[in-house]
């Protein structure tokens, strides 16, 4: 994410343990509830497009890249990178910018991320707002790990599964989780990484658009994250967000596509049964933020921040 004609100031934050977080602070610094947004991955970024269903003119957002992630430093580094310390990052970027009370805003992981949050700091948050609900559970980890929606993307699947060796092909991401977080071999580790963030690619567009990444120009260390948090169930026991879910007393607005294959679309129904001020919209989106769900978010932000 880069600085524009909207950026109120851009800062670095030293959390701890090496770790400096990237902070942009942006849109209008006197709008009366500021937003804050957690990007995907989890070891993705806040990238310029994620402005887009904002209003700069009324709307204050502070974007910021999480541990190990875009230009927070150093870049894949795994060392206390959990949710739980990601949580705490939230309230120390709020407690920065002087910020006692303020909206959560996250699609994919940064839904679970935001989720997690409300529920450890629920007198911090106004309200959420969450789209591409992703929840951490292992059933939700299976469904994409596991190739359960392959019905949809055979041809996906089958690219993935031809990655691994014989043996492997029953179970694909054991070899490529193993091998991207613990082979000696830099190489090894980065192709591992790299076909896995193929399979997730090929899944993300509801008009069915992929486009191969070259090896040579592919960075590993945010699959790497990404896998690792999987891997360790995001550091959750199983089921935590959903099994506590009716704790949460702010409004929560869920936004989520029909089509998604990436986090399952049942996943979202359950979890706004549970809550008892959840407000759920369909759209109809694969899971990228598509217009339908950009426009839905639009007409949310509007309705939170008034």
């Amino acid at each position: 994410m880069q600085p524009d004609a909207h950026t109120i100031a851009e800062h670095t934050l030293d959390v701890g343990h090496k770790h400096q977080l990237y902070i942009q602070d942006w849109g209008n610094k006197k709008a009366k509830h500021p937003l804050i947004f957690l990007h995907g991955g989890p070891g993705s970024q806040s990238k310029d497009k994620h402005k887009t269903p904002f209003d700069p003119t009324t709307q204050r957002v502070i974007f910021f890249d999480q541990r190990g992630c875009g230009r927070s430093t150093p870049l894949g580094r795994w060392h206390h990178n959990t949710i739980q310390e990601l949580a705490a990052d939230i309230t120390k970027i709020a407690d920065f910018l002087g910020i006692d009370q303020f909206i959560l805003t996250g699609a994919s992981w940064g839904s679970c991320l935001a989720l997690y949050y409300a529920l450890s700091a629920p007198s911090r948050v106004k309200a959420l707002v969450i789209s591409a609900v992703f929840t951490g559970s292992q059933a939700e980890i299976d469904w994409h790990d596991k190739g359960l929606f392959q019905s949809h993307f055979p041809e996906a699947w089958d690219r993935y599964v031809a990655t691994v060796p014989k043996v492997f092909r029953d179970n694909p991401s054991e070899y490529h989780f193993k091998t991207a977080l613990q082979s000696t071999n830099a190489r090894a580790a980065a192709q591992s990484a790299h076909a896995y963030t193929e399979l997730e690619l090929s899944a993300l567009s509801l008009d069915d658009t992929f486009y191969p990444i070259n090896p040579d120009d592919f960075e590993p260390s945010g699959a790497q994250i990404e896998m690792r948090y999987l891997s360790k169930r995001c550091f959750l026991p199983d089921r935590y967000i959903l099994k506590n879910a009716g704790k949460l007393k702010m409004p929560v607005y869920i936004i989520h596509g029909r089509y998604d294959m990436v986090c399952p679309p049942a996943t979202a129904y359950a979890l706004s049964k549970s809550i008892p001020k959840a407000q759920l919209t369909w759209v109809i989106s694969g899971h990228r933020a598509e217009h339908e769900t950009v426009t839905a978010q639009r007409l949310i932000y509007r309705q939170v921040t008034s």
